[in-house]
């Protein structure tokens, strides 16, 4: 089975290529990839190249596949899997495979799979610790999400409290108390409000959503109205700190001065986590979501609170295999949407610039369909671009008719009529 893959072989080293992939094992399966989302670990893995320490050191003689957000359907099955998995099935993987100790992982470790590919062969490591997920929803790019939004949903299960007295961590987010999301509308923020709203377990009381700008706050609520966030039971309000004289007071005055059971940082940025920190009520739990670039980054945090507030903090980067499967789960019974992190759509040939120029990009999620052969493309772009091309004009309509999300509805229209293809 010929496959056609975006390889890395160095620092900023990408390459589109084709090539044959070798006969399929028994103990492995033959699997069709149709999304793959960009994530800004692709970029750094490209930019590190073999210095990452997920990809090998020979990476110059043996190229890793890219891309570890994907979702696709199964092609063949090996003798050893016959009587779990089926021809034809949807799938996704749950990358963090965690094998033996090893960082290995699909889309930085391995020669034959990775999200940005027409074909891949999903190597034993995977079915051997559940990490190959079915997937039963309409639209392959929501599959790509469930990594992302594994992420968000494990960030939700990390959050502890504590009893005066008992040593036992109480997990997750306090039921009915006060969360904050800070910088909360960017595409991770999204979603996070969408689980906050419409999980399934615990949800807060009260739901304070911050930003600086107007425009994204108020997007934010055409897609989570207070409405909607009222009927499932929260009160939801968006704030935009630029212009407070006192953003924490503020902040407080909305909880009656009891302050935030919960609070969840958005963005690397010193202000945010000390804001967040003063913020805390007693047993508050702050989860700073957002990885910073630089290794010595800090900001401080009241210490005297930690002693006698048992206000406590905890880091985040990745969901589990329980995250995916809830993420998945909720997606397929519609309960939430992350299609708010879709901003722009691209076909196979438009990952290398897309992924080493990543930073410079503005918007959310970056979604491939590798089948496919067209520039990477803004949805804000397709009604201009649409001008021109009666394709992205159906597009524009679609998204439209969906709020300005991509959808399952967009996706089908355009693996039917785009007629870009690329060749197997």
């Amino acid at each position: 089975m010929k496959t056609r893959a975006i390889r890395l072989y160095g620092a900023n080293d990408l390459r589109l290529e084709e090539f044959e992939l070798p006969p399929i094992a028994s103990d492995e399966i033959l699997a069709k990839v149709v999304t793959n989302s960009i994530c800004m670990s692709d970029h750094k893995a490209a930019e590190q190249g073999a210095s990452h320490k997920r990809v090998p050191n020979d990476i110059d003689k043996n190229p890793i596949m890219l891309g570890h957000e994907f979702c696709g359907e199964i092609v063949e099955v090996g003798e050893q899997w016959k009587s779990k998995f089926k021809v034809g099935s949807r799938f996704s993987i749950q990358p963090a495979l965690n094998y033996q100790g090893t960082l290995d992982a699909p889309g930085y470790s391995f020669r034959y799979i990775g999200g940005d590919a027409t074909y891949v062969v999903i190597p034993h490591q995977v079915m051997d610790l559940d990490c190959l997920l079915p997937y039963e929803g309409d639209a392959f790019f929501l599959g790509s999400l469930a990594e992302p939004v594994s992420c968000v949903v494990g960030t939700f299960h990390a959050m502890y409290h504590t009893t005066n007295g008992s040593y036992v961590h109480d997990m997750g987010i306090v039921e009915g108390g006060n969360l904050a999301i800070l910088a909360g509308v960017g595409p991770m923020g999204l979603s996070a409000i969408d689980y906050a709203l419409h999980n399934t377990g615990r949800k807060p009381g009260r739901l304070v959503v911050t930003d600086i700008d107007d425009a994204r706050l108020a997007r934010a609520q055409s897609l989570y109205s207070l409405e909607d966030a009222k009927a499932n039971g929260v009160e939801l309000i968006y704030l935009n700190t630029k212009g407070l004289a006192d953003p924490v007071k503020t902040m407080m005055e909305l909880t009656d001065n009891h302050g935030y059971d919960d609070v969840l940082v958005m963005a690397p940025v010193r202000a945010l986590v000390e804001q967040a920190d003063a913020i805390l009520a007693k047993d508050g739990c702050l989860n700073f979501f957002a990885g910073p670039n630089k290794t010595d980054f800090s900001a401080t945090m009241n210490f005297y609170n930690v002693h006698y507030g048992s206000t406590h903090i905890v880091g985040t980067s990745g969901g589990n295999t329980d995250d995916m499967r809830e993420s998945l789960a909720l997606m397929e019974k519609g309960l939430i949407n992350p299609a708010a992190m879709v901003t722009h759509i691209g076909g196979l040939s438009a990952v290398p610039e897309a992924v080493i120029n990543l930073p410079s990009i503005p918007g959310g999620k970056k979604m491939m369909y590798t089948h496919l052969d067209f520039p990477l493309t803004a949805l804000d772009d397709l009604a201009e671009l649409g001008k021109d091309n009666p394709v992205f004009a159906e597009l524009a309509v679609l998204v439209e008719k969906h709020n300005g999300l991509w959808n399952a509805e967009a996706e089908k229209y355009l693996m039917e009529h785009c007629t870009k293809r690329v060749k197997e």
